[in-house]
């Protein structure tokens, strides 16, 4: 039954988005929609060729669809600099960002190329620094930002005292952490838009749970085979219980970004028991995300941790 859910795209002609993570999973099927839509979709992606297959296979199911692959890592702020850089001389605005890519629970602590615990800087800092590189294209598109979060944003806390996790790490909440820290900006950054009249539309958006390579082998992330959960997660997916199809966990960021209806300071995730699955719509916000404070915080230690690392 999940496999027939969907929502109605409007006509993104003449629009111009910019998707994270697009190459694989629940990012490219966003991608896929956008362009079948008829925006003209950026693709920065860590490999390019995985990014030109994904494209390929958006092309040969939506023929003259508008695509450009681009480099980036956002494990590296000097990476993100440089698409930032680049988008920002092209000059062209952007009306639709989503920061959709991410990492989960390395076995082991890991780091990025800066220095930071790699779920925090992947996860929060690499889109942090990409969105407020682009902020005057934002501005000049109007942009719908929509950060992508994870039913884990619900549960832990933001690990004020050793964000990098350098004491005592714990994958799980580290990710919760990272989590957590990416909502707090989003909501943040929708005050600072409604502040300054930047024009920007910032909301969050969670897929759920569905069989992606979250938690697949990935010897790079030092792990070597899938996880049990990931096992459990494909079977009840292909099932139909519960939870939801990397097609359909991609409608809750679509109808965040792209709906006339959608709100900016509001989450949005499938409506399905524990919210696990189903149709998107509006859902209450996490608890987590409730303190204005702590969002202006959460800026506020980002804004210095990258400017730390390039200095």
């Amino acid at each position: 039954m999940a496999r027939t859910i969907d929502i109605q795209i409007p006509d993104l002609s003449g629009k111009r988005a910019l998707v994270t993570g697009a190459s694989d999973g629940v990012g490219f099927h966003i991608a896929e929609r956008l362009a079948a839509a008829g925006a003209e979709v950026v693709m920065p992606v860590r490999n390019q060729g995985k990014g030109q297959a994904a494209a390929d296979r958006i092309r040969a199911a939506t023929p003259g669809a508008r695509l450009t692959i681009r480099p980036l890592d956002l494990s590296s702020l000097g990476s993100v600099d440089e698409l930032a850089d680049d988008l920002v001389e092209d000059g062209r605005p952007i009306h639709i960002m989503i920061n959709n890519a991410g990492v989960m629970t390395p076995p082991s602590r890991q780091t990025t190329t800066d220095g930071f615990e790699l779920q925090l800087g992947t996860n929060h800092l690499g889109h942090f620094a990409l969105v407020t590189g682009l902020l005057p294209l934002l501005r000049d598109g109007h942009a719908h930002v929509t950060s992508q979060l994870s039913l884990a944003a619900n549960y832990n806390a933001v690990n004020w005292a050793d964000m990098n996790w350098e004491k005592r790490y714990d994958g799980a909440k580290a990710y919760s952490s990272s989590k957590i820290a990416l909502g707090l900006f989003a909501l943040e950054l929708q005050r600072r838009s409604e502040a300054s009249d930047w024009g920007i539309r910032s909301n969050l958006s969670h897929p759920g749970i569905s069989p992606t390579n979250l938690l697949a082998a990935q010897p790079g992330m030092g792990r070597q085979r899938d996880t049990t959960s990931v096992k459990v997660i494909r079977l009840m997916s292909r099932l139909g219980i519960l939870l939801g199809t990397p097609r359909t966990a991609a409608l809750p960021a679509l109808l965040a970004a792209t709906s006339p209806d959608a709100v900016g300071g509001r989450l949005y995730g499938p409506r399905g028991p524990l919210n696990l699955g189903g149709a998107p719509a509006e859902q209450k916000m996490y608890s987590r995300l409730s303190d204005r404070d702590a969002g202006a915080r959460v800026w506020e230690v980002s804004e210095r941790l990258v400017r730390a690392s390039a200095s």
